[in-house]
């Protein structure tokens, strides 16, 4: 027969037990759960990156196709990548392209040529493409009212 101490030190031996259990538990689900936003927070980053390349090259291709002297300036591009209000849940991004021209390269209507001086007759014109991935915080419990997240990639680019 088992006495009462015994008894007694098995029971404070399974509660100190199954409380060592139950703090490793927490342990590990906050640390999942930050791994978790981090990963989050770095899919978002690295997807507004690849937009802001693909912004980038889309621009210049634009810009190339484009016929400077008879048509309108091309100096900025918004589009919105997801469904359309999705970047207001966090779900999506808004991309914002500015161009700004440089040299002499009779654009139609520019109001943003930035100087002639720095061009030769070899490169006539050169373009500043300035892009802009906004997003949110898909971790923001408040996501409606949470600010927006902004990657910028800016690129001197010949044409």
């Amino acid at each position: 027969m088992i006495s009462n101490n015994r008894r007694a030190f098995s029971l404070l031996v399974a509660i100190f037990v199954m409380v060592i259990m139950s703090s490793v538990s927490i342990l590990v689900m906050s640390l999942s759960s930050k791994i978790l936003q981090n990963t989050t927070a770095q899919y978002q980053r690295e997807q507004a990156i690849l937009l802001a390349k693909s912004y980038t090259e889309y621009a210049i291709m634009a810009i190339m196709s484009n016929d400077r002297v008879n048509t309108t300036c091309l100096d900025k591009i918004e589009a919105e990548v997801g469904e359309s209000g999705s970047s207001d849940r966090g779900e999506g991004y808004r991309v914002r392209v500015s161009i700004a021209y440089i040299g002499d390269a009779n654009v139609a209507g520019c109001t943003n040529v930035l100087s002639s001086a720095v061009t030769t007759p070899q490169s006539p014109l050169n373009v500043l493409i300035n892009v802009y991935v906004d997003y949110k915080d898909i971790n923001n419990p408040n996501i409606s009212n949470s600010q927006w997240i902004t990657y910028h990639r800016r690129t001197l680019q010949k044409i």
